[in-house]
């Protein structure tokens, strides 16, 4: 949703009815996963994607029906293999949507969830997919032990069992259904809740402002973290050197990450190859959670600082977090080619993917991986 908040919040804004499909469940070779979002607002404008053109333009008529009656509903693709070109996702995989109206009055929530995603505010939306509750009717979580909700999902027993799941799968930054009784009860056969988590953006740290880091910070602008560069060297870390968004500190690299937070999600990405840097600043980072640690360097360079971080005390365990030379073999030159090596080499260790050709693999495309 978070990508097509401009035109819900407008929609939102004037009354003007919406349908709002999401991805709730998946199975097999799904090609987008669940919180993925399409709706369709006033004079037949569409935003976002479910399948990525599989079942759109079935969704499309759905999310008109759903205004029109006012009433969510519940559907499953799949593919036919007795009918080609029947609505279903060619990859094999199979996709169920929850597909409701949005307005003022049938979502109160709405426009404080819509506001809290686009400041970037830690929520779940905890919203009823099946069973015995108003389908639809959505609860808001914001974090912590005595952080504020809103809405309802019928009852309270329901409303206290799930916002203690929510605030739990926030913290993960987990999406998924759960199952509960009327009253909030443990129970598989009655409640289906999708609770969605929109935690902020993960951070991407580049460490050495050089031509490969403007490069590595684009590519990583467009996967969605939120990038920042530091270099303790003032000529090189100037904003007009890097693309609009991306954030520009003028720091000793070791120093900065010292007061920085980093969690399990966030990217660091050191191109110094200079060990007054690069040494105390991997000593640093393998200390600390982080998705990924990569090193820019030859073999050589490689070596040398391994020696150099064994000598500073990090441990076998610790080292073998780190990746470098940073990137997958793609045989890159330019700092754009090593920019895609590195985000491929990022998105195959969060996905648990090989790196290897499609063409030699075998088995589904899209398994399922960490979150």
């Amino acid at each position: 949703m978070r990508e097509n908040l401009p035109a819900l919040e407008r929609w939102y804004a004037a009354g003007v009815p919406f349908g709002l499909a999401t991805v709730v469940a998946v199975s097999r070779s799904a090609p987008r996963g669940p919180g993925a979002a399409m709706a369709v607002g006033p004079d037949d404008e569409v935003v976002g994607s479910v399948s990525g053109g599989c079942v759109e333009g079935a969704v499309f008529e759905l999310a008109q029906d759903v205004v029109a009656s006012g009433e969510a509903r519940l559907e499953t693709f799949g593919y036919s293999d007795e009918d080609a070109f029947a609505v279903g996702l060619t990859c094999g995989g199979e996709i169920t949507l929850l597909v409701r109206p949005v307005t003022p009055e049938s979502d109160p929530t709405f426009g404080a969830v819509a506001e809290a995603v686009a400041a970037g505010e830690p929520i779940t939306v905890a919203t009823v997919v099946d069973g015995p509750a108003p389908r639809g009717a959505t609860l808001a979580v914001w974090p912590g032990a005595t952080g504020d909700t809103l809405g309802t999902l019928g009852t309270t027993g329901l409303d206290v069992a799930v916002t203690a799941d929510a605030r739990g799968e926030l913290a993960l930054g987990a999406t998924g259904l759960r199952h509960y009784g009327p009253h909030g009860e443990r129970r598989e056969d009655a409640v289906t809740v999708f609770l969605h988590s929109f935690a902020p953006p993960p951070r991407m740290l580049v460490f050495g402002a050089i031509d490969y880091a403007a490069s590595v910070a684009r590519i990583g602008a467009f996967l969605g973290y939120r990038v920042t560069v530091c270099d303790a060297r003032p000529v090189f870390a100037t904003p007009k050197r890097f693309p609009e968004g991306v954030e520009v500190v003028v720091d000793w690299p070791h120093r900065y990450l010292r007061g920085t937070e980093t969690d399990e999600r966030t990217v660091i990405c050191v191109l110094t190859h200079d060990p007054k840097f690069d040494v105390p600043l991997l000593e640093e980072a393998l200390r600390r959670p982080a998705a990924y640690i990569g090193a820019m360097g030859s073999r050589r360079t490689h070596d040398e600082r391994y020696k150099r971080l064994t000598e500073a005390g990090i441990t076998d365990a610790e080292l073998s977090r780190l990746r470098s030379p940073v990137g997958l073999d793609l045989g890159a030159r330019t700092p754009e080619e090593v920019a895609v090596s590195v985000a491929a080499e990022i998105v195959a260790l969060r996905w648990g993917g090989s790196g290897a050709p499609l063409t030699v693999t075998a088995g589904a495309i899209h398994p399922a991986g960490p979150a």
